[in-house]
């Protein structure tokens, strides 16, 4: 179909990153490249050029120092790039390049952060994965500096606008004045990145994996962003501008209804109350949690206090942080997950080695109970934190009864030398297991008499469950939590808890899917721990929900044999239900 202008309406595919419509003129947003120069100094200019590189990287670190945004994730940006430009090591790769092989300033940075961009890039986890990104943009950042040149950012767009570009980095996605940006747009990205995260966090739509993004939109007049099919239209129609206006009126009117949901109970229509809690990894994810009217922390990722540390948190550090992130809940629950680092997200100080397949390795619990003088510390200071705010332990990646006794013995070692010491501690701290391996599942009715509670791990009991590695793109068709075997999993673990009088969660990516939620209730779920964005949502899902019909429908759903026949009674379902 044509515009008035005469233009075709064209549909190009790409990859949803941010759910959410948006209409506008495009703004190609293209940064000026600059060209490393590699000319050799002097020996007599060394010191010189570490001088120069110090004093640049102190003034960026002051830079994003002043960083102020209402955005948790944008704040846990500019505090992981300060972490990493004080890290010693950084530095002393630099200061090796320019001292020993007589490098200019501006190339050893550029080489340093390209080095260290590649080794994250090598890595299998995904968040560190993304961390490439980080180092690529501080070595940017650092070049602009040293050459004096202000970057070009989004922080002051002459109207409003959906930004174009081939990729925006952490720092670009850092600077958006969110008022004037409708959408994005990007050639590269992924649903993980800084970019993916923050335009989720502020609700803007955007599409990745857009190729030949610039031609395609060289003559664009107007574009429609439909971050949930992961399509853009380059020069709608009439017929298509008055459809989108009308979603983008029909989510306007959504958000306003879910806005009316903040600080309610997720009661079922029949009854049934389900909590609704945050994951978060900082005090600042807490922050955005508890703007968003959580009813706790079902997984609080206690490893990024470990990641943004030079050395072993001490346990004075650790009960610190647990005791303000108890009081800050004022009686919500927080469910503090015991140290899951290792294999390759590890931290250089524990010098764990590296393995060919590190998320079957040394890793979590594995780690834990062979270090003890590390796990003692942090259980000792969750202990004492208990007795300022509702904590519970949580315990990754389980696999067997004796894992859990050892663990339960260290507890009653750490109380008793508690006790002695006359400092207070919850003595009937509840005691929990993440649900996220094949054994964990089988030993489910087993478990369930030994602990206090499960959280199901969707995330890695999917790819163990179904032998597909989640970061692996050829095999994303195959690694999918509606195949009927996770879906069977999910069910046995609820009722064993059930049965023995326990309570289930999950905190996998599984709990943040709207579409999978009213399943989720009919499976028994009493928990979903999620990002806090997604809280309002899934929240009127479950209130606008009937535990009984949910119920048989779940029932209907268990006997399925394949994928396609789950997702669409699923769809089916969900249609039915839709208010």
């Amino acid at each position: 179909m044509r515009t008035k202008e005469g233009q075709v309406e064209e549909i190009i595919k790409g990859v949803g990153i941010s759910k959410g419509y948006a209409i506008g003129k495009h703004y190609h947003f293209e940064k000026q490249k600059i060209a490393i120069s590699e000319e050799s100094i002097s020996e007599d200019k060394v010191a010189e050029g570490i001088n120069f590189c110090k004093n640049t990287i102190d003034s960026y670190i002051e830079e994003l120092e002043l960083v102020e945004s209402s955005s948790g994730e944008a704040k846990a940006i500019s505090e992981a790039h300060i972490q990493m430009l004080s890290d010693p090591y950084f530095f002393s790769c630099i200061e090796g390049k320019i001292r020993e092989d007589l490098k200019n300033a501006e190339l050893a940075i550029y080489e340093t952060c390209k080095e260290m961009a590649e080794v994250m890039a090598s890595l299998d986890d995904l968040y560190l994965k993304e961390r490439e990104a980080d180092y690529r943009d501080i070595g940017e950042s650092l070049v602009y500096k040293l050459r004096g040149l202000e970057k070009k950012s989004l922080s002051a767009l002459p109207d409003k606008v959906i930004v174009a570009c081939q990729d925006l980095s952490p720092t670009d996605a850092l600077k958006i004045d969110n008022t004037k940006v409708l959408g994005f747009v990007t050639e590269k990205g992924s649903k993980t990145s800084h970019t993916a995260i923050i335009a989720q966090n502020l609700s803007i739509p955007a599409v990745s994996g857009i190729e030949n993004l610039s031609e395609s939109l060289k003559t664009c007049q107007s574009l429609i962003v439909n971050g949930y099919e992961g399509i853009i239209i380059i020069d709608p129609d009439e017929d298509t501008l008055e459809a989108y206006r009308k979603k983008i009126e029909d989510e306007r009117e959504k958000k306003h209804r879910l806005e009316s949901i903040k600080g309610k109970k997720a009661v079922t229509k029949d009854g049934k109350e389900i909590r609704v809690g945050a994951n978060i990894g900082n005090l600042e994810d807490l922050s955005d949690a508890l703007k968003n009217a959580c009813d706790g922390v079902g997984l609080f990722r206690t490893e990024m206090l470990y990641m943004k540390s030079q050395a072993l948190p001490s346990e004075e550090d650790q009960f610190a942080y647990y005791k303000k992130a108890g009081q800050l809940l004022d009686g919500k629950e927080l469910i503090i997950r015991t140290l899951d680092i290792g294999g390759d997200k590890g931290v250089d100080y524990l010098q764990i080695p590296k393995e060919d397949n590190p998320f079957l390795g040394y890793r979590a619990i594995r780690l834990c109970l062979d270090r003890p003088d590390i796990f003692k510390a942090q259980l000792r200071a969750i202990l004492r934190a208990s007795a300022l705010g509702n904590i519970k332990i949580m315990l990754p990646y389980l696999i067997s009864l004796e894992e859990i006794r050892q663990v339960k013995k260290f507890l009653e070692e750490i109380k008793s030398d508690l006790d002695r010491e006359k400092i207070a501690y919850d003595k009937d701290i509840e005691v929990g297991i993440m649900v996220e391996t094949p054994a964990a599942v089988i030993m489910a009715d087993k478990f369930a008499e030994e602990v206090d509670f499960f959280s199901i791990g969707t995330n890695d009991l999917t790819q163990y469950i179904l032998a597909a590695d989640r970061g692996n793109t050829k095999i994303v068709s195959i690694y999918n939590p509606y195949n009927p075997a996770v879906l069977r999993a999910i069910k046995y673990v609820i009722d064993q808890s059930h049965k023995k009088g326990k309570w289930t969660g999950m905190c996998g990516a599984f709990a943040s899917d709207p579409d999978a939620t009213r399943l989720l209730v009919g499976l028994g779920l009493d928990e979903f721990s999620l990002s806090a964005s997604k809280i309002s949502e899934i929240k009127s899902i479950i209130i606008n929900s009937s535990y009984e019909e949910e119920r048989e429908f779940a029932n209907r759903v268990i006997n399925l044999s394949t994928v396609a026949e789950v997702e669409d009674l699923v769809r089916e379902n969900n249609k039915k239900a839709c208010f």
